[in-house]
Protein backbone atom coordinates (compact mmCIF):
# COMPACT_ATOMS: atom_id res chain seq x y z
CA UNK A 1 0.00 0.00 0.00
CA UNK A 2 1.61 3.58 -0.75
CA UNK A 3 1.92 6.12 1.27
CA UNK A 4 -0.07 8.86 -0.75
CA UNK A 5 -2.57 8.59 -3.88
CA UNK A 6 -2.40 10.95 -6.39
CA UNK A 7 -5.56 11.23 -8.81
CA UNK A 8 -5.67 12.75 -12.24
CA UNK A 9 -9.00 12.63 -13.29
CA UNK A 10 -9.38 13.00 -17.37
CA UNK A 11 -11.71 13.46 -20.56
CA UNK A 12 -10.04 14.02 -24.44
CA UNK A 13 -6.81 15.35 -23.19
CA UNK A 14 -4.44 12.93 -24.35
CA UNK A 15 -2.15 15.43 -25.89
CA UNK A 16 -2.14 17.11 -22.26
CA UNK A 17 -1.94 14.13 -19.98
CA UNK A 18 1.38 12.89 -20.28
CA UNK A 19 2.59 16.38 -18.76
CA UNK A 20 0.79 16.07 -15.84
CA UNK A 21 1.99 12.05 -15.38
CA UNK A 22 5.31 12.60 -15.91
CA UNK A 23 5.04 15.64 -13.08
CA UNK A 24 4.04 12.63 -10.81
CA UNK A 25 6.42 9.74 -12.03
CA UNK A 26 8.95 12.69 -11.51
CA UNK A 27 8.65 13.39 -7.82
CA UNK A 28 11.29 13.38 -5.48
CA UNK A 29 9.19 10.85 -3.12
CA UNK A 30 8.22 7.61 -4.69
CA UNK A 31 5.65 5.87 -2.24
CA UNK A 32 3.03 6.66 -4.00
CA UNK A 33 0.13 5.17 -6.63
CA UNK A 34 -1.37 7.11 -9.17
CA UNK A 35 -4.84 6.67 -10.18
CA UNK A 36 -5.87 7.85 -13.77
CA UNK A 37 -9.72 7.80 -13.98
CA UNK A 38 -10.34 8.25 -17.52
CA UNK A 39 -14.46 10.14 -17.90
CA UNK A 40 -15.24 8.10 -21.14
CA UNK A 41 -12.50 9.52 -23.52
CA UNK A 42 -13.52 9.63 -27.14
CA UNK A 43 -9.91 10.15 -28.48
CA UNK A 44 -7.13 7.74 -27.99
CA UNK A 45 -6.47 8.85 -23.97
CA UNK A 46 -6.16 4.41 -23.26
CA UNK A 47 -3.01 4.35 -25.70
CA UNK A 48 -1.50 7.20 -24.76
CA UNK A 49 -1.75 5.91 -20.66
CA UNK A 50 -0.78 2.33 -22.29
CA UNK A 51 2.90 3.91 -23.16
CA UNK A 52 4.05 3.54 -19.22
CA UNK A 53 5.06 0.57 -18.16
CA UNK A 54 5.13 1.38 -14.38
CA UNK A 55 3.42 -0.52 -11.25
CA UNK A 56 2.31 2.30 -9.93
CA UNK A 57 -0.38 3.45 -12.12
CA UNK A 58 -3.86 2.28 -11.79
CA UNK A 59 -5.73 3.43 -14.99
CA UNK A 60 -9.51 3.24 -14.55
CA UNK A 61 -11.52 3.66 -17.51
CA UNK A 62 -15.42 4.57 -17.47
CA UNK A 63 -17.30 3.59 -20.75
CA UNK A 64 -19.86 6.29 -20.81
CA UNK A 65 -19.23 9.75 -19.58
CA UNK A 66 -20.03 9.79 -15.80
CA UNK A 67 -19.51 13.70 -15.11
CA UNK A 68 -16.72 15.17 -13.33
CA UNK A 69 -17.51 15.17 -10.17
CA UNK A 70 -18.23 11.52 -10.25
CA UNK A 71 -14.90 10.84 -11.95
CA UNK A 72 -13.01 12.48 -9.43
CA UNK A 73 -15.04 10.55 -6.73
CA UNK A 74 -14.32 6.98 -8.42
CA UNK A 75 -10.67 7.81 -8.31
CA UNK A 76 -10.93 8.73 -4.96
CA UNK A 77 -13.19 5.32 -3.85
CA UNK A 78 -9.99 3.49 -5.29
CA UNK A 79 -7.00 5.62 -3.16
CA UNK A 80 -5.49 3.60 -0.95
CA UNK A 81 -3.27 5.96 0.66
CA UNK A 82 -2.94 8.11 4.01
CA UNK A 83 -2.65 11.04 2.15
CA UNK A 84 -4.46 11.55 -1.33
CA UNK A 85 -4.08 14.70 -4.04
CA UNK A 86 -5.95 15.33 -7.35
CA UNK A 87 -4.94 17.80 -9.70
CA UNK A 88 -6.22 18.25 -13.41
CA UNK A 89 -5.23 16.51 -16.41
CA UNK A 90 -3.49 19.57 -18.04
CA UNK A 91 -1.78 21.00 -14.72
CA UNK A 92 1.32 19.87 -13.62
CA UNK A 93 3.44 18.83 -10.26
CA UNK A 94 6.64 20.45 -9.23
CA UNK A 95 9.03 17.53 -8.61
CA UNK A 96 9.30 18.47 -5.04
CA UNK A 97 5.60 18.27 -4.31
CA UNK A 98 5.22 15.44 -2.34
CA UNK A 99 8.41 15.48 -0.74
CA UNK A 100 7.31 18.67 1.18
CA UNK A 101 3.58 18.47 1.96
CA UNK A 102 4.11 15.01 3.18
CA UNK A 103 7.33 16.41 5.70
CA UNK A 104 4.67 18.93 7.17
CA UNK A 105 1.75 16.62 7.52
CA UNK A 106 3.97 13.57 8.58
CA UNK A 107 5.46 16.45 11.37
CA UNK A 108 1.92 17.70 12.17
CA UNK A 109 -0.96 15.04 13.13
CA UNK A 110 -3.09 18.01 13.83
CA UNK A 111 -2.83 18.94 10.60
CA UNK A 112 -5.45 18.05 8.17
CA UNK A 113 -4.37 19.61 4.78
CA UNK A 114 -1.39 21.23 3.27
CA UNK A 115 -2.04 23.78 0.43
CA UNK A 116 0.91 25.38 -1.91
CA UNK A 117 0.83 28.50 -4.13
CA UNK A 118 1.30 27.65 -8.00
CA UNK A 119 2.60 28.53 -11.15
CA UNK A 120 0.93 29.49 -14.12
CA UNK A 121 1.63 28.05 -17.38
CA UNK A 122 0.71 28.18 -20.98
CA UNK A 123 -0.58 26.02 -23.17
CA UNK A 124 3.69 25.30 -24.77
CA UNK A 125 4.13 24.33 -20.57
CA UNK A 126 5.87 27.66 -20.07
CA UNK A 127 5.85 29.36 -16.77
CA UNK A 128 4.36 32.57 -16.97
CA UNK A 129 6.42 35.06 -13.93
CA UNK A 130 3.80 37.82 -14.77
CA UNK A 131 0.40 36.22 -14.44
CA UNK A 132 1.65 33.97 -11.52
CA UNK A 133 2.42 37.08 -9.26
CA UNK A 134 -1.05 38.75 -10.26
CA UNK A 135 -3.10 35.42 -9.71
CA UNK A 136 -1.44 34.73 -6.55
CA UNK A 137 -2.87 38.45 -5.42
CA UNK A 138 -5.91 38.08 -7.08
CA UNK A 139 -6.60 34.81 -4.47
CA UNK A 140 -4.53 36.61 -1.64
CA UNK A 141 -1.83 33.92 -1.57
CA UNK A 142 0.65 36.96 -1.43
CA UNK A 143 -0.73 37.80 2.06
CA UNK A 144 -1.02 34.14 3.69
CA UNK A 145 2.27 33.54 5.53
CA UNK A 146 3.79 30.03 6.15
CA UNK A 147 1.59 28.01 8.99
CA UNK A 148 -1.82 26.62 9.93
CA UNK A 149 -4.42 29.37 8.74
CA UNK A 150 -6.48 30.36 12.02
CA UNK A 151 -9.14 31.95 9.89
CA UNK A 152 -9.68 29.30 7.28
CA UNK A 153 -13.45 30.20 6.47
CA UNK A 154 -12.65 33.54 5.47
CA UNK A 155 -9.86 32.34 3.64
CA UNK A 156 -11.35 29.74 1.52
CA UNK A 157 -14.73 31.53 1.03
CA UNK A 158 -13.73 35.09 0.80
CA UNK A 159 -10.14 35.01 -0.71
CA UNK A 160 -10.47 31.33 -2.35
CA UNK A 161 -6.71 31.46 -1.33
CA UNK A 162 -6.75 27.32 -1.86
CA UNK A 163 -6.35 25.16 -4.68
CA UNK A 164 -7.53 22.07 -4.88
CA UNK A 165 -5.03 20.74 -7.43
CA UNK A 166 -1.98 22.45 -5.13
CA UNK A 167 -3.36 20.95 -1.82
CA UNK A 168 -2.28 17.44 -0.34
CA UNK A 169 -4.68 15.81 2.19
CA UNK A 170 -5.21 13.52 4.42
CA UNK A 171 -7.57 10.89 3.33
CA UNK A 172 -9.66 10.12 6.69
CA UNK A 173 -10.07 13.98 6.69
CA UNK A 174 -12.04 13.49 3.20
CA UNK A 175 -13.17 10.50 4.00
CA UNK A 176 -15.68 12.31 7.19
CA UNK A 177 -16.92 15.11 5.21
CA UNK A 178 -17.42 13.29 1.82
CA UNK A 179 -15.32 14.30 -0.64
CA UNK A 180 -16.57 16.27 -3.74
CA UNK A 181 -20.28 16.15 -3.87
CA UNK A 182 -21.60 14.00 -7.06
CA UNK A 183 -23.18 15.43 -9.99
CA UNK A 184 -21.75 18.78 -10.34
CA UNK A 185 -18.99 19.74 -12.88
CA UNK A 186 -17.86 23.67 -11.50
CA UNK A 187 -17.52 24.64 -7.69
CA UNK A 188 -16.74 21.62 -6.87
CA UNK A 189 -13.18 22.56 -5.08
CA UNK A 190 -14.70 25.92 -3.56
CA UNK A 191 -17.25 23.61 -2.50
CA UNK A 192 -15.27 21.09 -0.29
CA UNK A 193 -12.68 23.44 1.23
CA UNK A 194 -16.05 25.43 2.60
CA UNK A 195 -17.08 22.10 3.91
CA UNK A 196 -13.96 20.94 5.25
CA UNK A 197 -13.34 24.60 7.11
CA UNK A 198 -17.23 24.54 8.39
CA UNK A 199 -16.27 20.72 10.11
CA UNK A 200 -13.87 22.35 11.69
CA UNK A 201 -10.53 20.82 10.25
CA UNK A 202 -7.28 22.51 10.07
CA UNK A 203 -5.09 24.00 7.52
CA UNK A 204 -1.54 24.78 6.70
CA UNK A 205 -0.16 26.98 3.74
CA UNK A 206 3.08 26.79 2.34
CA UNK A 207 4.39 29.75 0.50
CA UNK A 208 6.24 27.76 -2.17
CA UNK A 209 4.74 27.25 -6.28
CA UNK A 210 5.08 23.65 -6.12
CA UNK A 211 2.33 23.24 -8.55
CA UNK A 212 1.95 24.60 -12.63
CA UNK A 213 -1.72 25.33 -13.44
CA UNK A 214 -2.34 25.60 -16.88
CA UNK A 215 -4.32 28.50 -18.51
CA UNK A 216 -5.77 27.86 -21.69
CA UNK A 217 -9.01 28.81 -24.56
CA UNK A 218 -11.33 26.11 -23.26
CA UNK A 219 -11.42 27.81 -20.03
CA UNK A 220 -13.43 30.52 -21.96
CA UNK A 221 -16.71 31.18 -24.09
CA UNK A 222 -20.05 31.41 -23.04
CA UNK A 223 -21.01 27.64 -23.43
CA UNK A 224 -18.67 27.13 -20.28
CA UNK A 225 -19.91 29.89 -18.54
CA UNK A 226 -23.76 28.77 -18.43
CA UNK A 227 -23.26 25.43 -16.65
CA UNK A 228 -20.12 27.36 -14.75
CA UNK A 229 -22.37 29.98 -13.69
CA UNK A 230 -25.35 27.30 -12.61
CA UNK A 231 -22.89 25.31 -10.71
CA UNK A 232 -22.03 28.50 -8.76
CA UNK A 233 -25.44 29.59 -8.30
CA UNK A 234 -26.15 25.71 -6.83
CA UNK A 235 -22.65 26.24 -4.63
CA UNK A 236 -23.91 29.56 -3.35
CA UNK A 237 -27.48 28.69 -1.89
CA UNK A 238 -26.93 25.37 0.10
CA UNK A 239 -24.70 27.59 2.61
CA UNK A 240 -26.30 30.32 4.81
CA UNK A 241 -23.15 31.45 7.33
CA UNK A 242 -23.49 32.86 11.21
CA UNK A 243 -20.77 35.67 10.13
CA UNK A 244 -22.42 38.53 9.21
CA UNK A 245 -19.60 39.16 7.15
CA UNK A 246 -19.69 35.76 5.45
CA UNK A 247 -23.38 36.02 4.91
CA UNK A 248 -23.01 39.44 3.27
CA UNK A 249 -20.48 38.01 0.71
CA UNK A 250 -22.56 34.93 -0.05
CA UNK A 251 -25.89 36.88 -0.50
CA UNK A 252 -23.66 39.68 -2.79
CA UNK A 253 -22.15 36.86 -4.86
CA UNK A 254 -25.46 35.12 -5.42
CA UNK A 255 -27.11 37.62 -6.69
CA UNK A 256 -24.37 38.82 -8.98
CA UNK A 257 -24.23 35.28 -10.06
CA UNK A 258 -27.95 34.95 -10.63
CA UNK A 259 -27.75 38.38 -12.75
CA UNK A 260 -24.95 36.97 -14.73
CA UNK A 261 -26.56 33.89 -15.50
CA UNK A 262 -29.57 35.83 -16.55
CA UNK A 263 -27.74 37.99 -18.80
CA UNK A 264 -26.13 34.81 -20.66
CA UNK A 265 -29.52 33.34 -20.85
CA UNK A 266 -30.70 36.43 -22.71
CA UNK A 267 -27.43 36.17 -24.30
CA UNK A 268 -28.28 32.29 -26.43
CA UNK A 269 -32.42 33.12 -26.32
CA UNK A 270 -33.26 31.64 -23.67
CA UNK A 271 -35.20 35.11 -23.08
CA UNK A 272 -38.00 35.28 -20.38
CA UNK A 273 -36.13 32.73 -17.90
CA UNK A 274 -33.41 35.08 -18.03
CA UNK A 275 -35.37 38.52 -17.97
CA UNK A 276 -36.68 37.08 -15.07
CA UNK A 277 -33.47 36.52 -13.50
CA UNK A 278 -31.88 39.57 -14.36
CA UNK A 279 -35.41 41.92 -12.93
CA UNK A 280 -35.27 39.92 -10.02
CA UNK A 281 -31.07 40.98 -9.43
CA UNK A 282 -31.28 44.28 -10.86
CA UNK A 283 -30.29 46.50 -8.10
CA UNK A 284 -27.23 44.52 -7.73
CA UNK A 285 -26.05 46.12 -10.68
CA UNK A 286 -28.84 48.46 -12.25
CA UNK A 287 -26.09 49.24 -15.45
CA UNK A 288 -25.77 45.69 -16.66
CA UNK A 289 -29.53 44.48 -15.91
CA UNK A 290 -30.69 47.88 -17.98
CA UNK A 291 -28.08 46.98 -20.65
CA UNK A 292 -28.89 43.02 -20.77
CA UNK A 293 -33.25 44.13 -20.36
CA UNK A 294 -33.01 46.36 -23.51
CA UNK A 295 -30.60 43.71 -25.57
CA UNK A 296 -33.27 41.26 -24.70
CA UNK A 297 -35.42 42.69 -27.03
CA UNK A 298 -33.28 42.45 -30.18
CA UNK A 299 -33.48 39.52 -32.74
CA UNK A 300 -31.75 36.66 -31.29
CA UNK A 301 -29.40 36.73 -34.47
CA UNK A 302 -27.96 39.95 -33.02
CA UNK A 303 -27.82 39.46 -29.51
CA UNK A 304 -24.20 37.97 -29.94
CA UNK A 305 -22.84 40.61 -31.67
CA UNK A 306 -24.08 43.00 -29.15
CA UNK A 307 -23.38 41.19 -26.09
CA UNK A 308 -19.34 40.85 -27.40
CA UNK A 309 -19.59 44.76 -28.30
CA UNK A 310 -20.10 45.44 -24.90
CA UNK A 311 -17.69 43.12 -23.31
CA UNK A 312 -14.97 45.06 -25.56
CA UNK A 313 -15.97 48.22 -24.91
CA UNK A 314 -15.85 47.37 -21.20
CA UNK A 315 -12.15 45.59 -20.91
Amino acid sequence: MAKVSVCIPTYNRANLLPYAVNSVLNQTYNDFELIITDDGSKDNTAEVVSQWNDTRIRYIRHPENIGKSNNMRSGFDAATGEYFIKFDDDDGLTPDFLEKTIFILEQNPSIDFVGTDHWVIDINNQRDRKVTELNSQKWGRTQLSEGIVNNLLEIVFIHQSFQIGATLFRNQTLQEVGFMRPNIQNCEDNDLFVRLALAGKTGYYLPEKLMEYRFHAEQHGINRAIPYLTDKLSYLEQFNFELSKLESVRKSRLAETQLMLGLRMIEIGQTQKGRQMVWKQKSFSPLRAWTGLALSILPIEMRDFAFNLIRRLRS
